[in-house]
C-alpha cells in the first residue's frame, strides 16, 4: 500500500497544510497523526467511507473543533490557535456539511451573511461579486427573493457554496457538497465546483462520490479509520483497481 507523501514535481506554492493532525472526542480519536497539503490553484479531495474522519478533519481545519495535537498552517502561518471566523476573514471557508442555510433568510439575504466580515472596499466591488455569485448559480438568480428553506436540495447546496464565495476564499472548504442528492444535481454541482477552481479558487473537497471527485481533482488523500493511507494524483488513484473496488463497486 502506498503510504501518504507529498513529492511531486508541482511547485506552486503550499497554501494549506495539516501536519499530524490529531483529534479526540473524549477517549475516543478520531484522527491519528492526518498530514495533507493543498497548494494555491489545486483541486484536492479527501476521499473515505462514512466515519473514516472526513468531516472532522475539515472541521479541525476551519477552526471549530481543537486540536488534540498537530498544526494548520495557512499561508505560510500557524494559525492553529486562531478563532474561526478569523480564519474565515483570512480566506479559509467552508461550505459545511448539510449546507446550513438559514431557512428564513430569502437567497439574498443568504448569500450577504457569507461576506459577514469580511469588508468590501467599495460597494461596486460587492455588487460585482454579488453579480458573479449569482452568474456562477443562475438558479439562485431565478430565485433571489425566495426564502432558503424552499429551495431545492440541489438549490439550498448552491446557495452554501455561493455564500462561502461570498467571502473571497482563498481555499474553499467542501464538504460532502453531493450528500442526498439526485445524480443529475450531482453532475452539476460538481461541473460548478470544476469551474470556480478554473477561476483561481483553491478548493479542498470532502467526498464519497469517488466518481465526481477524483475526475475532476488534481490530487487526492484516502482517509481510513482517521488515517490517511493513500495519496496521489487523482486519476490515476480512479484507474487503481483497489479503489474501484472499495468506492465504485467495481472489481
Amino acid at each position: 500500500m502506498t503510504t501518504a507523501n507529498d513529492d511531486t514535481p508541482d511547485d506552486r506554492p503550499v497554501l494549506l497544510e495539516v501536519r499530524d493532525l490529531v483529534v479526540q472526542y473524549g477517549r475516543i480519536r478520531a484522527l491519528h497523526g492526518i498530514s495533507l497539503q493543498v497548494r494555491e490553484g489545486e483541486l484536492v479531495t479527501l476521499l473515505g467511507s462514512n466515519g473514516a474522519g472526513k468531516t472532522t478533519t475539515m472541521r479541525a481545519i476551519s477552526g471549530l473543533l481543537p486540536l488534540t495535537s498537530g498544526s494548520v498552517w495557512f499561508d505560510g502561518e500557524d494559525i492553529s490557535k486562531v478563532k474561526a471566523h478569523h480564519r474565515a476573514i483570512r480566506g479559509l471557508v467552508q461550505a459545511p456539511e448539510g449546507r446550513g442555510v438559514f431557512p428564513g433568510m430569502t437567497v439574498i439575504e443568504n448569500l450577504e451573511m457569507g461576506c459577514y466580515g469580511r469588508k468590501f472596499a467599495t460597494k461596486v466591488e460587492h455588487d460585482e461579486r454579488l453579480d458573479w455569485v449569482l452568474e456562477t448559480f443562475p438558479r439562485l438568480a431565478e430565485r433571489r427573493n425566495q426564502v432558503g428553506g424552499t429551495l431545492s436540495g440541489g438549490e439550498q447546496q448552491m446557495l452554501a457554496i455561493g455564500r462561502a464565495l461570498m467571502a473571497r476564499p482563498r481555499v474553499l472548504l467542501l464538504d460532502e457538497p453531493s450528500m442526498g442528492l439526485a445524480p443529475m444535481v450531482i453532475s452539476q454541482i460538481f461541473k460548478i465546483i470544476a469551474e470556480i477552481n478554473a477561476g483561481g479558487t483553491t478548493v479542498l473537497l470532502v467526498e464519497q462520490n469517488a466518481q465526481q471527485a477524483l475526475s475532476r481533482s488534481d490530487r487526492a488523500y484516502i482517509l481510513e479509520t482517521g488515517e490517511v493511507t493513500r495519496t496521489g494524483d487523482a486519476r490515476e488513484l480512479l484507474a487503481d483497481n483497489s479503489i474501484r473496488a472499495a468506492y465504485l463497486g467495481v472489481a
